[in-house]
């Protein structure tokens, strides 16, 4: 097994391999890969050192899996070309999520759709995925009708450099400026671009993304996505109207039941999901259950992840993990 890890210098590559030494992930041979600026640089991972190497050389060394997290540019233009190779490209990046062509995988809920002819498969939106995989139970129960989302999601989202504007900011240095505007005690209801509809990209994303995930288009969604400013985690107030009315002991069962889920609700012990409590952890964490009397079969809910976590490394390989068990490599 040849791993191939595309973008293994930024803050997503390093959580995958974070997530693949804590999950013991299986290869003989790890290719850490990076831009032409990082080629030749030394990094030590589970005690051996490692030089970054190009995408030239990373593709004439025909990975069985390679996982990207290097941008939407760099993996539109090689992603194809490690396919050609006969690798297994998961990609972090919005590129192919959209793509009728390929696969877009939260292993939770759709990963029985892969086929051994798939060789790209997109990796969802933060956001999205921690919002889907809280739901996949409810829906399948209840059916869905709507979702209301609002999002105040972490800097770390954005990458290093906006958490360097925001710890610059915090401690009154000059910061460069990733954000349009000061990050630090202040929230911007603004992430990607915004479209010619008034929505963002982001906001875009979870509606679009959500729809194919559980392929169903009659699903109504709505978003607004917000940047705050903390690290550890993106938090999510969802409104979802079902089809059919549900009971609110039988919602935190099957919940409680479904995997990668843990519910924390316990408003009497003050216990809910937080950013801070839910870094470095893979599973999504959901609370604040509760009806919204305003009109009929309508759930409140609070989900919070680790958005490098469950929202982009550990995803990405629990579907490697997937390929390997069913042995589609």
């Amino acid at each position: 097994m040849r791993l191939a890890v595309v973008g293994a210098t930024g803050l997503v590559g390093s959580e995958i391999l974070e997530v693949l030494d804590e999950h013991n992930f299986p290869f003989d041979e790890l290719l850490l890969v990076a831009s032409e600026r990082s080629v030749g640089k030394k990094i030590t991972y589970k005690t051996k050192e490692y030089t970054i190497i190009g995408l030239d050389t990373a593709v004439s060394l025909k990975p069985d899996i390679a996982i990207f997290s290097a941008g939407g540019s760099t993996s539109l233009e090689w992603a194809p070309k490690f396919a050609e190779a006969g690798t297994v490209v998961i990609d972090n990046s919005s590129a192919w999520r959209m793509d009728p062509t390929k696969k877009l995988v939260v292993p939770e809920i759709n990963a029985k759709e892969i086929k051994p002819e798939d060789k790209i498969i997109a990796n969802p939106n933060c956001s999205t995925i921690q919002m889907v995989l809280a739901l996949e139970p409810l829906r399948q129960r209840y059916g869905i009708k709507r979702i209301v989302v609002s999002t105040y999601q972490s800097v770390t989202g954005t990458g290093k450099a906006a958490v360097d504007q925001m710890m610059a900011e915090r401690a009154g240095e000059k910061a460069e400026m990733v954000y349009p505007y000061k990050i630090d005690m202040n929230v911007l209801p603004h992430i990607d671009v915004f479209q010619e509809n008034g929505y963002t990209k982001e906001e875009m994303k979870m509606i679009n993304e959500t729809k194919k995930i559980f392929g169903d288009d009659t699903i109504q969604v709505t978003a607004t996505t917000v940047r705050i400013p903390t690290m550890g985690g993106h938090s999510e107030s969802v409104n979802v109207e079902f089809k059919e009315d549900f009971d609110i002991n039988e919602v935190r069962e099957l919940l409680s039941a479904a995997p990668g889920v843990i519910v924390q609700d316990d408003p009497a012990n003050l216990l809910y999901p937080m950013p801070i409590t839910a870094h470095k952890k893979d599973e999504v964490f959901v609370g604040r259950l509760r009806r919204d009397h305003s009109q009929p079969n309508t759930l409140n809910m609070w989900v919070v992840a680790d958005n490098l976590r469950k929202g982009a490394a550990t995803n990405a390989v629990q579907i490697a993990e997937y390929f390997l068990k069913h042995e589609l490599v």
